[in-house]
């Protein structure tokens, strides 16, 4: 492993040289730390996040890197967490107005753009610090029509195939492209009584694996403006796919699977591929679960006949409340955690990929030789996800609209492909619940 390389806390005064200490104190005025100025009184900060799969990050994110900045900042930091209702419980706060400081979001949060700040400056001083973002970052948070940051995208987890290799050597192929999986899939479920197993049921892995299906055969929800184009030729086919994978080569329990049912079913053994992130291999070394992981390969989302490219599967982005009592500090905190991307990175096992690319500079290194994978470099097919990893506005910014017709793919997807309503009506019936959703979006001058 290459030696570590931890990008240094970014001082108060650092902070102001880096955005330009004239043009940002002027257009934020109180809002940005200024140099030098010190706090009255010990202050307190307010944190709400998810309780992370990998208990090491949790570890490390709570007991070390809060800790210590807590100490550095004279702050006393609070972390609270979450295993799910982020809508209902941001929802919650916006109506006491009063919570957290900072509130973060595993997917995008246009609906709330209202009530949060102006993420502006904290993505000027990491840049100014840390080099570019990626532009995906960019696409989950920004609104070119409010020009608005409507939060700060720190992270986020490529989604992967994760196939059974003795299972696609038996039958002599591998899944590079969606025709690859169903055709091999195909032979696997008859040759060794395997399906895929990619959730069409009303969970986040569905609508985050149909739309890769769909990215990659040229549909998508909006276009590059932000106009509804789900009605394509393209759309069609990508759902008569599914049709054709879900009869040859899928089980019908796969209408009903929860948000892990695909984790366990790989787990045990009974799957051939599937979607997601690296949780499943992970959770298999953690559990030294040593034949099933040796077995389990990923690789990167299949081709289409347009393009390769998926939605990622969670992304770390942070809020603070136009309500928070402490929005100066929230922004500090936000700086230096992207500063200690690599950290993050590390302890979540590959799961937190930075978001700004310089500040893990031997992450290809990292994931070709990982000495917990069996093999060592099974990570290594992440070394370009940026490349091929999309956010859920694709090819246009994330917006509220986007968010809120989430589930609206799987539902149309299962509609089409169990003979409910024909593709064709399964995708006019979408269009139509879309376009009253972005209609709403657009009248309250968020779209």
């Amino acid at each position: 492993m290459a030696e570590k390389k931890k990008v240094k806390s970014i001082s108060r005064r650092d902070f102001m040289k880096a955005a330009g200490a004239g043009a940002v104190a002027a257009r934020l005025g109180a809002n940005i730390i200024t140099p030098g100025r010190a706090l009255a009184g010990r202050k307190k900060l307010k944190i709400l996040r998810w309780g992370h799969w990998v208990p090491s990050f949790n570890k490390w994110f709570d007991k070390t890197f809060v800790k210590e900045w807590g100490e550095k900042n004279d702050t006393e930091v609070t972390v609270d967490h979450i295993p799910w209702g982020y809508a209902g419980k941001a929802r919650a706060e916006i109506k006491a107005q009063k919570g957290h400081d900072l509130f973060m979001f595993p997917y995008p949060t246009g609906i709330f753009e209202e009530h949060v700040i102006d993420h502006r400056d904290i993505y000027e001083v990491c840049e100014k610090r840390y080099g570019k973002p990626i532009p995906m970052a960019i696409k989950w948070t920004y609104n070119p029509i409010t020009n608005k940051h409507r939060g700060s995208c720190v992270g986020y987890s490529p989604h992967l195939v994760n196939y059974r290799k003795d299972l696609w050597d038996g039958v002599g192929m591998y899944p590079n492209t969606w025709e690859d999986v169903r055709v091999g899939g195909g032979k696997i479920k008859k040759k060794y009584g395997h399906p895929v197993g990619i959730a069409i049921s009303a969970v986040t892995d569905s609508a985050y694996s149909l739309r890769a299906i769909m990215f990659s055969y040229g549909a998508s929800v909006q276009d590059e403006e932000g106009n509804v184009v789900i009605n394509s030729k393209q759309t069609l086919e990508a759902v008569k796919f599914v049709r054709a994978l879900y009869e040859e080569a899928m089980t019908p329990d796969v209408l009903k699977w929860d948000h892990s049912s695909n984790n366990r079913f790989m787990l045990r053994g009974k799957c051939s591929l599937t979607l997601n992130p690296t949780s499943i291999t992970r959770w298999a070394e953690k559990e030294k679960m040593t034949e099933i992981s040796s077995k389990i390969w990923l690789a990167k989302p299949p081709a289409g006949p347009v393009r390769r490219m998926a939605v990622a599967n969670d992304t770390t982005i942070y809020v603070i409340w136009k309500f928070a009592e402490n929005i100066e500090g929230a922004k500090q905190f936000l700086v230096d955690y992207v500063g200690n991307s690599r950290d993050s990175f590390l302890t979540s096992g590959f799961y937190n990929m930075p978001c700004f690319p310089d500040t893990v500079p031997d992450l290809k290194e990292l994931i070709a030789n990982d000495p917990k994978a069996d093999p060592p470099d099974k990570y290594k097919v992440m070394e370009d996800a940026q490349v091929w990893t999309a956010s859920l506005g694709y090819p246009g910014y994330g917006n509220a609209a986007t968010e809120e017709f989430f589930i609206g793919i799987p539902e149309m997807f299962a509609k089409g492909v169990t003979g409910e309503l024909t593709p064709e009506d399964a995708i006019k019936e979408a269009e139509a619940k879309c376009k009253d959703i972005f209609a709403k979006w657009k009248k309250k001058g968020l779209v």
